[in-house]
């Protein structure tokens, strides 16, 4: 006992509360700094950030004292910025953001191989300095690391629990079927996680499919609509295939679920196999979907069909789709395009007029019952419509030319 250097707990947390409200400063600057650099994410992670009380400070030095640390314990987490992620994927990409833009000291992955306190469950630790412009900014903090975890918003939960639960706990759970259901219940999250990400996945191959084959059916409307006013000149028009060719996932043949079959035929139907797009979303209808899903599908057949130029079976599908969902204002878009392609003008303004009821600031569709309302000769009406899609969207180059076109035939 003779050896032993007692710290002095008064001249500490004198020192340690010197830099107090500096360190508050630096948190908030490394927090806005690491903001910052997050806005590259397709997700927006959020941050929550700490600094250690004092209490705290000194119970981890002494524990590091009592650990055989020798001289003045050198503690890395009294500045500390958690990044919480909604999906596993976000943490790699992250922690890519973090070790570009930041000097990294430590790596840490805590997972599997710690004791039962932590369960296996997965976070990312690093310890980086605090960049030079902040320390100018502010001037000495007291410390030079901040520590950073990076976790999922389900792996966050479990830790804060466990901390309550295990870590600040004078006794852990003695009794192996209360560890049991621990040890479950975290297997349970980490699955969740995995599950999130697989889901993630799913929805992004089916936004891209659903995103290309949309814009193929806008560009089949350029081509079958605005040619008759627009003979010409090229323009353009509602949307344009993407110069950069979609990446597209690979057929799914024994997958049988109503996201494998729709993730298929969306594949077919962007490599303009529409026959077998067709058969994959009658497969879908078939299995009686719910009415919500039953819609969209009959939507995405009727474009198929309108891409097969079998109009009229589009015309059907979209009208079982309004069957369904009779506030789907898409539905009665794409019903009034056809219509309009098959130059019944007036059926195609009335379902673009149901449609602005629903969406009144749909600018394509005011676009396009203006292009109707010329056709049957009410160029007033068109005009009309014709100005509203201006304001609407100032930049779209073939609203103004039907602006301008009108005016010149009306001699305005």
């Amino acid at each position: 006992m003779k050896n032993i250097k007692f710290p002095d707990r008064t001249s500490l947390r004198k020192e340690y509360e010197e830099f107090a409200e500096i360190r508050n400063w630096v948190i908030m600057d490394l927090a806005a700094l690491i903001e910052e650099k997050l806005t590259l994410l397709e997700s927006k992670p959020s941050i929550k950030t700490r600094h250690k009380d004092f209490n705290s400070y000194f119970k981890k030095y002494i524990k590091l004292l009592k650990n055989g640390y020798t001289g003045s314990p050198f503690i890395t987490d009294i500045i500390g910025l958690r990044i919480v992620c909604p999906f596993l994927e976000d943490t790699s990409g992250v922690t890519a953001l973090i070790k570009k833009h930041f000097e990294v000291i430590e790596d840490e992955r805590k997972g599997a191989q710690y004791s039962f306190k932590e369960f296996g469950y997965e976070s990312i630790h690093l310890l980086v300095k605090i960049p030079e412009e902040i320390n100018k900014k502010r001037g000495d903090c007291g410390c030079e690391i901040a520590e950073i975890q990076i976790r999922t918003i389900l792996q966050d939960a479990w830790a804060e629990v466990e901390h309550e639960l295990v870590y600040k706990a004078e006794f852990t759970p003695f009794d192996a079927r209360i560890k049991r259901k621990l040890a479950a219940l975290n297997a349970s999250l980490s699955l969740a996680d995995l599950v999130f990400q697989e889901i993630r996945i799913l929805q992004r191959q089916l936004n891209g499919q659903i995103d290309k084959r949309r814009a193929s059916f806008f560009k089949k409307i350029e081509e079958s609509i605005d040619g008759r006013l627009f003979e010409d000149d090229s323009f353009t028009g509602e949307a344009s295939l993407d110069d950069k060719p979609l990446i597209l996932p690979p057929f799914q043949p024994g997958d049988d679920s109503i996201d494998g079959l729709l993730l298929n035929a969306l594949y077919a139907h962007n490599k303009n196999q529409f026959g077998d797009a067709i058969a994959f979303y009658s497969r879908i209808l078939e299995m009686n979907p719910g009415e919500n899903t039953a819609s969209l599908i009959y939507k995405h057949r009727g474009m198929a069909f309108f891409a097969q130029s079998r109009y009229e079976r589009a015309i059907d599908d979209f009208s079982k789709s309004l069957e369904l969902d009779t506030a789907s204002n898409k539905a009665f878009y794409y019903r009034g395009v056809v219509k309009a392609v098959l130059q019944r003008y007036s059926e195609a303004i009335d379902d673009f007029t149901q449609s602005l009821i629903i969406h009144p600031y749909h600018a394509f569709c005011l676009y396009r019952r203006g292009q109707a309302y010329y056709h049957i000769g009410d160029y007033s009406a068109a005009l009309s419509d014709a100005e509203a899609a201006v304001r609407l969207d100032t930049e779209k180059e073939s609203f103004k030319k039907f602006k301008f076109f009108l005016l010149k035939k009306m001699k305005m």
